[in-house]
């Protein structure tokens, strides 16, 4: 409809706080259209307590179709390698199918010290080709942070977040009564992990929004549109401030 970003008001809504902060970032403004990337960020805890002043209950409600920008998407997917992203089993097995020639379909994942630390290894011949690790929660990342300041770590890429057993655990996650958070946390796990996974490359929907929005995967167009850079932020002198 050749809307331009300024026209658009974008909502998501995730299970962290954070996210918020995120949002706000410099790094995510439009200095174009003068617009943030995302204009408001709700966490799902936040999404049932808007309901509840509403007086209304989702079981009450009638399913909706999505939207789709695509002919292609009738069906909701999903992606592998749990609920953080799955940018890990993503990159780890494009790594070893572009660098190495080694198609990977399953992750065997190696706990460490703990279940949130986790680490995943590509061997050919006894010789250590990707060696990639999840860290989640911050007794992890100062662990994780402390082997790079003394030269120690072995991993080529870390997914690292900030919530122990990841994002699913996030901070504004809606809290049921009548189950524990383990209990919780599994439930939520099975339902994300119940539509049908699929590789991005593989998905029609994707490759078209490429080729007819953004003139290929590899153009400066789409470049501009879907990466980004974190800057530093200048730390505010408080003592709260943490020295790893």
């Amino acid at each position: 409809q050749h809307l331009t970003p300024a026209q658009i008001y974008h909502v998501t809504v995730m299970p962290c706080y954070d996210k918020k902060l995120e949002a706000s970032r410099p790094d995510f403004f439009n200095q174009e259209y003068q617009t943030r990337d995302v204009d408001c960020v709700i966490t799902t805890g936040e999404v049932l307590k808007l309901l509840e002043q509403e007086g209304v209950s989702l079981s009450d409600v009638d399913p909706a179709p999505l939207d789709t920008i695509s002919a292609a998407e009738e069906e909701l997917t999903s992606h592998s390698g749990g609920g953080s992203g799955g940018y890990l089993e993503h990159i780890y097995k494009h790594a070893a199918k572009e660098l190495f020639g080694i198609q990977v379909d399953t992750i065997q994942y190696k706990p460490l010290k703990n279940k949130d630390f986790q680490e995943v290894t590509l061997e050919k011949d006894g010789v250590v080709l990707l060696q990639f690790a999840l860290a989640y929660g911050f007794r992890n990342i100062q662990n994780l942070v402390q082997k790079l300041k003394r030269g120690k770590s072995p991993y080529h890429y870390v997914e690292v977040m900030a919530c122990p057993s990841g994002c699913l655990n996030g901070g504004g996650q809606l809290k049921l009564g009548g189950e524990s958070s383990k209990e919780q946390l599994q439930h939520v796990e099975r339902l994300y992990e119940s539509p049908r996974s699929e590789i991005p490359e593989q998905n029609q929907a994707v490759n078209e929004l490429y080729e007819q929005w953004l003139g290929g995967a590899e153009s400066e167009k789409a470049a501009k549109a879907l990466h980004t850079q974190y800057h530093a932020v200048e730390k505010a002198s408080t003592g709260f401030n943490i020295k790893w």
